[in-house]
């Protein structure tokens, strides 16, 4: 073959999965009063992203409907693709089964996101504990979000098992036991994911993405506002289900089929809902 017929190769593909609760409706005294909805955008650069949502235990086609978007933006055999995640096993196995050969990373969004709570922690012990102690503590969490940062996850693991040392004690107080706590499951997060924890230092010196906050937008505009803030709406998984797909696009595009004569601009009520 030519070398001047090998095509280009397709650009790299973003993909990021976040999942979020919202109220169940029906009896109250039901013992699953939530359930989780799963939002996502899939991204390729230059150009616009795709959006992605469903009801985690009620779409029983998951895969292939992460599948056919990622199609839908052409995505090929052999094309890189990235994907983002918190971490969540249920999410990555998803992410896996579509593009096992891909690259999967743990979103920086959501450790800067715990280790800022672990922060927050500590600064309610000023005053309770001594000063000299807790800027130990200070010092220890700079490094340790430091080599986070660089992908030196073992050097990472080593400062947790030391601030839990300095932590830990006799008859020590709530507040502590809850910091410490914390930290320890922090530590589990963080050796459970160590697979996927890259050198997010290098990843943006060279311009790649190292976290979800493409796809946060989606999470906060649908899920948080509409579904779980607004006047605490219970939903049933169906109809949460349903107005998810209007995120997708998928939804209106059903609705055309059944109703050949609907025209483009014409979504009445999907457009209060969307």
């Amino acid at each position: 073959m030519p070398m001047n017929s090998i095509p280009e190769p397709k650009p790299p593909l973003a993909v990021a999965l976040d999942g979020a609760y919202v109220h169940a409706a029906g009896n109250v005294e039901r013992k699953e009063r939530c359930f989780e909805v799963v939002v996502g955008k899939s991204i390729i650069d230059p150009g616009e992203g795709k959006y992605l949502g469903f009801v985690l235990n009620y779409d029983q086609k998951t895969k292939r409907r992460l599948y056919d978007t990622l199609r839908s933006q052409g995505l090929e055999l052999g094309q890189p693709v990235t994907f983002f995640s918190d971490g969540e096993d249920t999410l990555r196995q998803l992410q896996m089964y579509v593009s096992p050969q891909s690259e999967h990373i743990l979103d920086w969004f959501h450790i800067t996101m715990e280790l800022t709570v672990i922060n927050q922690m500590r600064k309610s012990l000023v005053g309770a504990e001594p000063a000299a102690w807790l800027g130990e503590v200070e010092k220890d969490l700079e490094s340790l979000k430091w080599h986070l940062w660089n992908g030196n996850v073992d050097q990472a693991l080593r400062l947790i098992d030391g601030l839990k040392t300095m932590l830990d004690g006799e008859q020590i107080s709530p507040e502590r036991q809850k910091l410490l706590r914390t930290i320890r499951e922090f530590g589990n997060y963080i050796a459970t994911n160590q697979a996927y924890i890259p050198d997010y230092g290098d990843r943006h010196h060279n311009g790649e993405r190292i976290s979800s906050a493409f796809a946060e937008s989606a999470v906060n505009q649908l899920v948080s506002r509409r579904m779980v803030k607004q006047q605490q709406m219970h939903w049933t998984e169906r109809g949460a289900h349903l107005l998810l797909q209007v995120l997708n696009g998928d939804l209106r595009d059903t609705f055309r089929r059944w109703y050949p004569g609907m025209k483009a601009g014409s979504e009445g009520p999907l457009r209060r809902v969307a």
